[in-house]
């Protein structure tokens, strides 16, 4: 991930949208080495060491559309908005097996407790309500074996969480034993390795596509698209999902 440059998708007085790589940790973490390399740090030097307020993130191995602050009252705007649950974020993923058609995971997420990447975090939180709403796009089976199943079959889904829980998407999606693929902490190691093995994909296959919300200034409402990667471009006009490549 060296000499990563900052994708920007929209850039005005008070916000700024990057793209960002699957891969590139969006604040610095307790889990890494001192020096590695993260979003909020690549936005302050692009800044000349202006203050920059993410106001959200993205899992490290996630990309996609990431929005930014550009001043302490705007963040504040834009984070009630997340809080309120007036942000619309979607994401495409690639999940193992044919998904069904549509549906709401009403499943709620018990807190992580990870203390060497939250080291102060409170352990034992109660459950949290957490609510994704998805549609499956397309479906592909590929004749190679996967354990006793002579074929692979899998599901390009559009997902919209309602809710903004750790790690929501990839836990909600195992839920429905429809893991995504790549995932190495809830998904199924011989469907990665296939993706690995055969088309060179070693990432997890989640994208953030589009967010839409208020733009604090204005008021106009504001939809931002990220386009995907080449890679994952290749990948979908394999599979034969073309129609899927362009947002």
């Amino acid at each position: 991930m060296d000499n990563i440059s900052i994708d920007i998708l929209y850039e005005d007085d008070d916000i700024i949208a990057v793209n960002k790589p699957s891969g590139l940790l969006t604040h610095p973490s307790w889990l890494t080495k001192k020096g590695t390399e993260n979003l909020a740090t690549m936005l302050k030097c692009y800044f000349d060491g202006a203050p920059v307020h993410t106001v959200h993130r993205l899992d490290r191995a996630t990309s996609g559309v990431i929005l930014v602050a550009k001043n302490k009252e705007v963040a504040k705007s834009l984070s009630l908005q997340f809080a309120e649950h007036q942000v619309q974020k979607t994401y495409y993923c690639v999940v193992r097996g044919f998904a069904p058609k549509e549906g709401e995971i009403n499943h709620p997420l018990r807190y992580i407790d990870d203390k060497k990447a939250e080291p102060f975090a409170t352990a034992n939180k109660e459950a949290q309500d957490a609510i994704t709403n998805y549609s499956t796009l397309a479906n592909v089976e590929l004749p190679i074996a996967v354990g006793k199943w002579p074929a692979a079959r899998y599901s390009l889904i559009k997902a919209m969480p309602k809710t903004g829980r750790k790690h929501q998407l990839r836990r909600h999606f195992k839920h429905i034993l429809c893991p995504i693929v790549g995932d190495t902490n809830y998904g199924e190691g011989r469907h990665n390795k296939l993706y690995r093995d055969h088309f060179n994909i070693n990432r997890l296959l989640l994208m953030a596509i589009s967010i839409r919300f208020v733009h604090p200034s204005s008021l106009q409402e504001m939809t931002i698209k990220a386009p995907l990667s080449e890679q994952v471009k290749g990948l979908f006009n394999e599979f034969g999902w073309q129609e899927f490549t362009v947002l």
